[in-house]
């Protein structure tokens, strides 16, 4: 993966390349962006490292996009395809693939008959798809529906169960007592 000074230092070389594929003369180029040839024949060479400011017109008067112009690197795939892990009863589907913060899967948690509630570092968020999840949360006892979601320091006692059969929900867990920050509702225009 390059770095970004890998990439500030391939600018110049492509700002050359592009003018020149035109045949696009420094001073033309100067008279279409408003920047002047000395700054141009920087950038060109590396001398003056590039800024907004400077590749925007550069990117509208070569008529590209400007990740084209910067060489901006490729984003990956975005889809994740879980591959589901069996961890104790339980099967779990990550959702994220980046390490550390906060961690999203999607879990199947099978109707279990004994509790032993445990306590470790995070913060917790359970979201239930399908089922009913039982909770048990500082000695308190609850059964939450499809559409329900209970939010914990995992530092508090806790357990859960599918009720009446398994559970499959959505849970977020934040290493470091990370609590989840969500927006109430739209933004005002």
């Amino acid at each position: 993966m390059d770095t970004m000074e890998d990439v500030l230092a391939g600018v110049g070389p492509r700002l050359r390349r592009l003018r020149q594929e035109r045949n696009v003369t420094l001073v033309a180029l100067a008279e279409a962006t408003g920047i002047s040839v000395s700054t141009l024949s920087r950038l060109e060479s590396g001398k003056r490292r590039p800024s907004l400011e400077l590749l925007l017109p550069l990117a509208q008067a070569h008529q590209v996009e400007l990740d084209e112009l910067v060489g901006a690197p490729a984003v990956g795939d975005p889809r994740i395809r879980p591959r589901p892990q069996r961890r104790n009863d339980m099967i779990v589907l990550p959702l994220t693939r980046r390490p550390g913060g906060v961690q999203a899967f999607k879990m199947i948690v099978p109707e279990r008959t004994e509790s032993d509630p445990r306590t470790h570092e995070g913060y917790d968020w359970l979201y239930v798809l399908n089922g009913r999840l039982r909770l048990i949360l500082a000695g308190r006892d609850m059964v939450l529906e499809p559409g329900e979601a209970a939010e914990f320091d995992t530092r508090l006692p806790h357990w859960f169960s599918g009720a009446g059969g398994p559970v499959e929900l959505l849970s977020l867990f934040g290493p470091q007592g990370e609590r989840l920050h969500l927006r109430a509702g739209p933004r005002r225009k």
